[in-house]
């Protein structure tokens, strides 16, 4: 009989602090569950319009040669992301989602001691990859108008501060940080700290005072860029992100990465995704429609929403939302409670389809029976 049955395994003790992302379960699963042909998944910022007809077929083409690696450096995908950023291709790195490079910054940047500074509250993802390196986490409030404050986030920089994430547009709120601000920022920024932009909603920004990673890196500031395929491009499902930042930085997480963190069907689907802009267009057209509709629904039912610069709307209401998250999900609509981003009494909806938003209309009209309408 086993000597160790009953022990505890020599998992690292500080692991036991974090908590895994939650990813909701299976749609057929849901569907199963709740007794409906069709839901509304208005929960996790994707693209309801499905990838490019171009992306799809480069996955079928890309499919008959999965039985061989693919190209470890991503070299085609990179070099059509460094002409279009018009940036060396040493400063592009691949990931498996964004998420990925955000793990492989805070490997490269942090050990224990060390420190990061977030918005409160901003994508969860940073803490985790901080908490990994038993790094500590400084949090900032947003401001009044749910944007990052800047100068609070000045404040809070120390010495042991290596890494600040600022995610533009911010998730959950939707709003962007502007040039003026983000200028004043970097000008008093210390040698030691690397500031990520993570701009994974970069392309449903329209605001020409939107600071953008790119032209801070291109001026030699300490920099990175963040941005995926998994929103705009409607390529969740199979995981693909990209960085660019100093080539010193590249290079060390090219060292830390695994051998393969991006497969060849990302690959062939993302290069084709880039050269669809019909497909993108329709994408923006929709969001911009979906937005004002739901913060409409929204509105007609007391909450007061923001201005967003994303593809989702974050909402705030006068009392918990979690009974109403709940009363949706069982009409087949599911949003994001805001418990998780530490604000109970806000949500945030996505971008949906005509019909998804039909759905999200006549069920806020159920579960809300009685309430106020403005």
């Amino acid at each position: 009989m086993c000597q160790n049955l009953g022990m505890r395994l020599p998992i690292r003790e500080h692991l036991f602090s974090m908590s895994a992302y939650s990813t909701g379960r299976p749609l057929d699963e849901t569907l199963r569950a709740l007794g409906v042909s069709r839901v509304a998944r208005l929960a996790s910022n994707e693209n309801p319009l499905g990838p490019s007809p171009k992306a799809i077929e480069a996955m079928k083409d890309a499919a008959s040669a999965t039985n061989y690696y693919p190209d470890g450096g991503g070299i085609a995908l990179r070099e059509k992301l460094a002409k279009k950023l018009e940036l060396p291709i040493e400063s592009i790195v691949l990931g498996n989602g964004s998420d990925d490079i955000i793990h492989y910054l805070c490997l490269a940047l942090l050990d224990e001691g060390a420190s990061i500074v977030v918005g409160d509250p901003s994508f969860v993802r940073y803490e985790a990859g901080a908490q990994l390196q038993k790094a500590q986490v400084q949090k900032v409030a947003l401001n009044d108008s749910e944007t990052h404050d800047l100068n609070a986030m000045a404040h809070a920089i120390d010495e042991t501060t290596r890494l600040v994430f600022i995610a533009n547009p911010n998730n959950p709120t939707g709003t962007i940080v502007r040039r003026v601000e983000f200028d004043a920022f970097l000008a008093d920024l210390p040698p030691h700290v690397v500031v990520a932009l993570d701009e994974a909603y970069f392309e449903f920004v329209s605001d020409h005072d939107f600071a953008s990673a790119r032209e801070y890196l291109v001026e030699g500031y300490p920099v990175v860029g963040l941005r995926t395929f998994s929103k705009a491009y409607g390529l969740a499902g199979i995981r693909i992100g990209y960085g660019f930042m100093p080539a010193e930085l590249s290079d060390a997480i090219d060292r830390i990465r695994e051998p393969f963190n991006t497969n060849a069907l990302a690959h062939a689907a993302a290069i084709a995704a880039l050269n669809d802009i019909d497909h993108l267009r329709n994408t923006l057209d929709t969001n911009r429609t979906a937005i004002k509709r739901i913060s409409s629904i929204l509105n007609r039912y007391g909450a007061t929403t923001t201005e967003t610069h994303a593809n989702f709307v974050w909402a705030r209401f006068d009392e918990p939302t979690a009974p109403m998250v709940d009363a949706l999900a069982k009409h087949g609509v599911f949003v994001r409670g805001g418990a998780m981003f530490g604000r109970p009494n806000c949500i945030r909806v996505s971008m949906g389809t005509e019909n998804d938003l039909d759905l999200l209309e006549n069920a806020m009209a159920t579960v809300t029976t009685g309430a106020q309408s403005r």
